[in-house]
C-alpha cells in the first residue's frame, strides 16, 4: 500500500505545505489528491514569496491589478485568494464528504499583525468574507496577542488555523482561546460547529539544538514536542468543558503537526511523519518531503503520547530549557514570516513598477 494511503488509513489527514499557480495549472495538485491521499493544503508568506518570485505565472494578474490601481498588499491578497479559492474548490468534494472535517486550505493574515489583536481579528473576518469558501482557514499566530483574536474569530464563526505554536503549553493556550469562543457562541444561542486546527511546528526544534545535545538525542526533540502536545490534545478533548461543547454540536480543534520536513540532510525525509502518525490529527508536509515519503516512506503505526515526558527529562538533563526555547522559536518564527512578507511585497512592487514604466 502507498505510504500516504497507509497514513490516511491510520486516521491522520495529510496536507500539502505548498501552493503555487503552476501546481494548479499543471494538474499536479489534483494528482496529489487522487494518487497520494492529500486532503488539504496550507500556505504562508514564505511559500507565496517563493511562488511569485520564481514564476511568471502571476505576471499577467499583477499587470492587470497594477493597471487598475491596486495597492501592493491588496494585490497580493488578490493573487493569494485566486490560488486558494481554486484549491479550495478542488478539495470541496472531500470537505463535503467528511462533513467539514477535512478538505481545507489556509491563508495567513499579514504577519506584521502578530502582536496586534484588534487588527488581526478585523482582517481575519474580511479575508474569510472575501474568499466566499467554507473550507478556507484564516491563519492567526498563536502569540500572546494573537490569542484574543483566536477567541473572537471562533465567536464570529471564522475558521482558524492557529500558526506559530512551538510547545504543548502554547498549544494549550491556543486551544483554550478557541474553546472560549465556542462557549460564547453556545451562550449566545449560536451553533458551535466552527472548525479550527492548531499548528505545532516540529523540525525547528532540532535545528535549534543541533550540536548542543548528546548523540542519542540528535533529531529527537521535535518528536518529543509532537508527542507531548498530542497527549495534551487527547487530555483536553476528554475534559468536561470540551465534552459539553461536543454535546452542543461543536467539534475538536484538531492538532496539526507542521514543519515536518527534516532540516538535517542526513535524516530520512519522512522521519517526523513516521514518528508522529496519529488519528484525528493533521500533518502538513512540504512538497519534496511528500514526494519522498510517497515513494519510500513508512507509516507503521500511531505514536505513543506518553513518550514525550521521558524525552523531555533527557533534554532538561542536557541543559535545554524547553520553555525559554519555545518562546524564542515563536518570536523568531514571527520575525521570519515578517521578513518573507516584506520580501514578498517587494517582489510584487518590483514587478508592478516594471509594468508601470512601460505604460
Amino acid at each position: 500500500m502507498n505510504p500516504t494511503k497507509r497514513l490516511h488509513d491510520l486516521g491522520q489527514s495529510l496536507w500539502l505545505d505548498n501552493i503555487t499557480r503552476d501546481l494548479l495549472d499543471s494538474g499536479t495538485l489534483a494528482r496529489y489528491i487522487a494518487d497520494w491521499s492529500v486532503t488539504g493544503l496550507t500556505s504562508n508568506p514564505t511559500i507565496f514569496n517563493l511562488a511569485i518570485k520564481n514564476s511568471s505565472s502571476y505576471d499577467a494578474a499583477i499587470e492587470e491589478g497594477t493597471r487598475s490601481g491596486r495597492a501592493v498588499e491588496d494585490l497580493f491578497f488578490d493573487l493569494a485568494l485566486s490560488d486558494l479559492t481554486r484549491a479550495a474548490d478542488l478539495f470541496r468534494p472531500i470537505f463535503e464528504r467528511t462533513c467539514g472535517v477535512d478538505g481545507w486550505v489556509s491563508l495567513e493574515v499579514s504577519p506584521v499583525l502578530a502582536y496586534d489583536s484588534a487588527s488581526t481579528i478585523r482582517v481575519a473576518k474580511e479575508l474569510f468574507a472575501r474568499a466566499k469558501r467554507p473550507n478556507l482557514f484564516i491563519k492567526i499566530p498563536g502569540t500572546p496577542q494573537g490569542l484574543p483574536a483566536i477567541e473572537e474569530a471562533a465567536f464570529a464563526g471564522v475558521p482558524v488555523n492557529v500558526t506559530l505554536l512551538f510547545s504543548p503549553e502554547q498549544y494549550a493556550a491556543a486551544a483554550e482561546a478557541h474553546l472560549r469562543g465556542l462557549e460564547r457562541r453556545i451562550s449566545a444561542g449560536l451553533h458551535p460547529g466552527v472548525a479550527s486546527v492548531a499548528s505545532l511546528f516540529i523540525s525547528r526544534w532540532d535545528a535549534a539544538v543541533a550540536g548542543k545535545v548528546p548523540a542519542d538525542l540528535h533529531n529527537r526533540l521535535g518528536i518529543a514536542i509532537g508527542r507531548a502536545a498530542y497527549k495534551v490534545y487527547r487530555d483536553l478533548m476528554a475534559t468536561d468543558r470540551w465534552q459539553r461543547v461536543f454535546n452542543a454540536g461543536g467539534r475538536p480543534q484538531r492538532l496539526l503537526l507542521a514543519s515536518t520536513g527534516t532540516k538535517d540532510p542526513k535524516a530520512p525525509p519522512g522521519m517526523y511523519i513516521t514518528a508522529l502518525a496519529a488519528p484525528n490529527t493533521v500533518n502538513t508536509i512540504p512538497e519534496a518531503t511528500l514526494r519522498a515519503f510517497a515513494e519510500g516512506g513508512a507509516a507503521d503505526g500511531v505514536m505513543n503520547p506518553d513518550d514525550g515526558a521521558s524525552l523531555f527529562a533527557k533534554f532538561a538533563a542536557a541543559g535545554i530549557d524547553i520553555t525559554a526555547l519555545a518562546a524564542k522559536l515563536q518570536e523568531d518564527g514571527a520575525a521570519a514570516f515578517v521578513k518573507s512578507w516584506t520580501e514578498l511585497l517587494d517582489v510584487i512592487a518590483a514587478k508592478s513598477g516594471a509594468i508601470a514604466v512601460h505604460q
